[in-house]
């Protein structure tokens, strides 16, 4: 099995989209991905979790198809659970320039550990 390297997700599949209520009000917005995978870089073995981003957006929001279609981009990916929600961060901020963001990443067991890893903005 062929391991990509975390420097092949591209960060152009992710649309942001005019948030109209920006000089109404701020929301906050929480998106959940509950079927994240990507793969151990050590042992090859699959990864799965749940990704939480959680953010209060300025002028953008992020297109929800765009991003299921980024976040499917890590599945054959080896990468560390904290390298994941730290890459995830810098690409959503780059890209919506939010008022504030959080990404957790809660990771299913393996060999009785579960791990939960949160990254946040600013």
């Amino acid at each position: 099995m062929k391991i990509d390297d975390p420097d092949t997700i591209k960060t152009d599949l992710l649309e942001p989209l005019d948030y109209d209520y920006r000089t109404r009000r701020d929301i906050h917005i929480v998106i959940e991905q509950p079927e994240y995978s990507s793969v151990c870089p050590r042992t090859g073995l699959p990864d799965t979790g749940c990704i939480t981003i959680s953010y209060v957006p300025d002028h953008t929001i992020i297109e929800l198809k765009s991003l299921k279609l980024y976040l499917l981009q890590y599945r054959n990916v080896g990468i560390f659970y904290e390298n994941i929600v730290n890459c995830i961060l810098d690409d959503l901020v780059a890209v919506l320039q939010p008022k504030k963001m959080t990404v957790t990443g809660k990771f299913t067991p393996r060999g009785g550990i579960t791990s939960t890893v949160t990254a946040a903005f600013p």
